[in-house]
Parts: structure tokens; C-alpha cells; sequence
């Protein structure tokens, strides 16, 4: 039988990373979770809660974390590249705290810089900190983006020439992020372009996926622009999501909601999710 996927969301952890966000979870009716540890929008390095990392790594729930959205390793900047390379060391070392199963991290963009330059820096920089990661720790998930600006990754078939880069080491995994994917040029809504993606993906990542960030999309197939939407509200629609589920690449991968709205909105997606997951 093919193991079923969890499905959950990106959880808000006021009152503490357990107390705040299991009880969130609990109230949208979340199987997994993901949490921030530090401020995703800025460069501080947070210290945990020995208490609250405990009952979140006793608590049986599945827990993803993702690094800060500043995050860029392929940044021509010496000082954002110090910055990338710290706060994904730390968050990797919170995995190990919290008991994470993966830590979620933004592919980057080489910004003013030639690409190959940014893959070099990427290899010569991110294979030294995969190296430092304990066999039981947290994998690093490489999440592919919208496909704006300079981005080193977008298309599932872009994850070649950065697994390539980082040796295809095996603590490397893959985060899609459905309204990410559809944004730079899958179209999921299509007939059969659920299963060409996860394909695509199955060729230059196989066996590497290990989170399906869950988003539709405000904007059309191709606008690369990263915006989401509530599951079924928006142009990818809510049947590509039961395809990934039944895709056997996605079989027994958790299924994350980053959808706008809040407890009411979030339970909403996540029913309906269980619902296309055949609950």
C-alpha cells in the first residue's frame, strides 16, 4: 500500500515554539508542522527554549523548519553571503535541537553575478556546512522559486545544476512549493501537467523530495510571481493537489500549507486537502 501523505501547515508559534504551535495545530487540524526559528524577515540568530524545543521534539508530530526569507547563497555580496551561510547553519543546528525532519531553505539567485559563478560559490561554500551535519540531523530541502529576477532555481529541471553543485550530497532534499512551481512555467492545471512535473522531477532529483509546500495561485501559469492562494481559490485549482498526492514520487511526502487567512481559513484548506487525500 502506498503510504499516505501528512498534511499540515505552516504554523504560528506565539506563547512558544510547542506551546504556541502545537495548540495552532491542533486547531486547523495539522498532521505535520512548519515553524520559523528566527526572524524571517532579518538576520538575527534566535537561541531556543531547551523546554519548548523538548516537548516539540517528544510530541510526535513531524516538525519541518524553515530559514529566513534572506537567505541567498548565490548573492554577489560578501556580507549576505556570510549572513545566508550562518543563519543556515544555525537553523540546521535547531533542526538537531527541535528534532526537525528538514529545514527548508530559498534556492537563491546569483543577482549581478553570472550563474556559474553563484554555483561555484554555492559548492565552495554550502558543501563544508552539509558535510558538519550529523547522519540523524535534519536534511537541508532546497526550495525552488517563482522564477523572478537572476533565480538560480525555478523549473524542477533548474534542481540539476544545483544538486550537481552541491555533489549531490546525500543530506540534500527538494521542498516544492506548488504556487512557486506553477509561477515559473508547470502548468499544474493542465491535463497531465501535474504528472510531467513530478516526472521532470523524479529524473533530476530521484527519491530527493521531502516536503510539498500546498499553495495555489493568485496569478497565472508563468507570471512568475509568488503569490498564494487558498487551496482551490486560485488558478491551479484544487484537483492538481489529489494528483500530486497519488503521483508515486510524492508517496508518503508531507503536504504543507502556506495559504493566506487565519485558523478558519487555514482548517478550511487543510479539510479540504483530506478530503482530496481520499479521507
Amino acid at each position: 500500500m502506498t503510504p499516505s501523505n501528512l498534511i499540515g501547515g505552516h504554523v504560528f508559534v506565539a506563547g512558544g515554539l510547542a506551546k504556541g504551535g502545537l495548540k495552532y495545530a491542533a486547531d486547523i487540524g495539522a498532521e505535520m508542522v512548519q515553524v520559523f526559528v528566527t526572524n524571517p524577515r532579518g538576520w538575527a540568530l534566535s537561541e531556543g527554549n531547551p523546554a519548548e524545543d523538548a516537548k516539540l521534539r517528544e510530541s510526535g508530530v513531524p516538525v519541518f523548519l524553515h530559514a529566513a526569507y534572506l537567505v541567498n547563497c548565490g548573492s554577489p555580496t560578501p556580507e549576505t553571503l556570510e549572513n545566508s551561510i550562518a543563519v543556515i547553519r544555525h537553523t540546521l543546528r535547531r533542526g538537531v535541537e527541535t528534532g526537525a525532519l528538514g529545514v527548508v531553505v530559498h534556492t537563491g539567485s546569483a543577482v549581478s553575478q553570472s550563474r556559474e559563478a553563484a554555483m561555484r560559490q554555492i559548492h565552495e561554500r554550502l558543501l563544508p556546512v552539509l558535510d558538519e551535519l550529523p547522519d540523524d540531523g535534519p536534511d537541508l530541502l532546497l526550495e525552488p522559486m517563482a522564477g523572478q529576477g537572476q533565480m538560480l532555481c525555478a523549473t524542477v529541471q533548474d534542481l540539476g545544476p544545483y544538486l550537481e553543485a552541491l555533489d549531490h550530497h546525500p543530506k540534500v532534499g527538494v521542498c516544492l512549493d506548488t504556487c512557486h512551481a506553477f509561477a515559473a512555467g508547470h502548468d499544474l492545471a493542465a491535463p497531465g501537467g501535474v504528472k510531467e512535473m513530478m516526472d521532470a522531477l523524479n529524473e533530476v532529483a530521484p527519491g530527493r523530495l521531502r516536503l510539498v509546500h500546498a499553495n495555489d495561485s493568485k496569478d497565472p501559469c508563468g507570471s512568475k510571481r509568488d503569490r498564494h492562494e487558498n487551496i482551490g481559490a486560485g488558478h491551479i485549482g484544487a484537483q492538481a493537489f489529489g494528483e500530486l498526492m497519488r503521483h508515486p514520487t510524492a508517496a508518503g511526502v508531507p503536504f504543507c500549507i502556506e495559504t493566506p487567512g487565519k485558523a478558519d481559513k487555514h482548517r478550511e484548506d487543510i479539510e479540504l486537502l483530506k478530503q482530496l487525500r481520499g479521507d
